[in-house]
């Protein structure tokens, strides 16, 4: 078996080849291309093993290692450098670092997707980008709004197919009657972008039990719970619900000295579209789950609000763990006092 580590960049990655006595074979800088890692690899006969750490480009790169090596690790690059820290940084020196490691079997592996699902979960996350947008463009056209006297219409959605009808017909003082067209416009188009997604959205909800688990989730519904689906891609990897939770960031950091332990603000470690995605459920969850609204309201009369909004995207973020792991669907009556150490209580099997 030979070693490769590879010290992935966006122009050349540098490759070092090392053999099972960690002697050092190849040390060569290659083109970050296919064609590039064919010619510096394909040429060996023996097994090879290679990895490459989770940086910005990781993923054309695992692709094309895949094609010539026998196996390929996704190392996690925080967890290389609390094991491997080095006072002289290269690129050479990181790439033999990784293949000692690779050859020690001391690599702290990440999870590595195939190329179908990072495709959908781009997809997923533009459509995600364009309604963080929205909401930017919509809080503008409210503070400019609010800066003169109207008498809106009685409508549910100001930014409904009326409310936008009215917001066309209004007549502003210069600057803010070009500023408000332009925000409209704006608000529109990111609209007309986001409804374009919606095919793909149901064509991935259907027959996908999993997504059926998720959407029975208060404050979940339709996108989130396939926005979930695709980004955690599979829930086994998680062995209970906290080290899930830990996974989305939505738990404070520790330390903990003696006898001593202090909670600190949020950790904000991995996945930051789950964390906003909990985060956001979380108005219409406890507007729908009477359980929910409890725990809100018990941790905000005692923390505040920033505090339970946060503790309750983390239990929404533990539920979810829970439903997908017993393969149950949510079930709001009958609410234990502890529900995920209960989980069979939590929910009935899915119909």
């Amino acid at each position: 078996m030979l070693y490769v580590g590879v010290d992935a960049a966006t122009k050349e990655s540098q490759i070092t080849v090392m053999d099972e006595r960690g002697k050092v074979l190849k040390r060569q800088r290659v083109p970050s291309s296919r064609e590039g890692i064919h010619e510096a690899l394909g040429r060996y006969r023996q097994p090879l093993q290679a990895v490459v750490e989770a940086s910005y480009n990781w993923g054309p790169i695992y692709d094309w290692l895949e094609e010539v090596a026998d196996d390929v690790v996704l190392a996690h690059p925080s967890k290389v450098r609390a094991i491997a820290e080095a006072r002289i940084k290269t690129d050479t020196i990181d790439s033999e670092t990784l293949a000692h490691l690779l050859r020690a079997d001391l690599i702290p592996a990440a999870y590595a997707p195939s190329q179908e699902i990072r495709a959908i979960k781009r997809v997923l996350r533009q459509r995600m980008f364009f309604v963080r947008l929205r909401t930017m463009v919509k809080n503008r056209i409210h503070a400019l709004l609010s800066q003169h006297a109207l008498t809106r219409p009685e409508v549910s959605d100001l930014y409904g197919t009326v409310g936008r009808t009215w917001l066309r017909s209004l007549t502003l003082p210069d600057p803010d009657g070009p500023l408000l067209q332009e925000d409209v416009t704006l608000l529109e188009v990111l609209t007309q972008r986001i409804a374009a997604t919606e095919a793909l959205i149901k064509r991935l909800a259907a027959g996908d039990e999993a997504i059926g688990w998720l959407a029975s989730l208060p404050g979940i519904g339709k996108f989130f719970s396939v926005l979930i689906r695709y980004e955690v891609d599979d829930i086994t990897r998680f062995r209970e619900a906290k080290k899930f939770a830990s996974y989305t960031g939505l738990v404070p950091s520790t330390y903990a000295s003696g006898q001593r332990q202090v909670h600190g603000r949020l950790t904000k470690q991995g996945n930051k579209h789950l964390r906003w995605a909990f985060i956001e459920a979380v108005t219409p969850a406890i507007c729908s789950s009477p359980f929910l609204r409890r725990y809100y309201e018990k941790l905000k009369a005692r923390l505040g609000v920033k505090e339970a909004r946060t503790a309750t995207a983390r239990k929404l973020a533990e539920l979810t763990w829970t439903v997908w792991t017993e393969r149950r669907h949510w079930q709001e009556h009958q609410r234990p006092e502890h529900p995920l150490k209960t989980p069979a209580a939590l929910a009935t099997s899915w119909a």
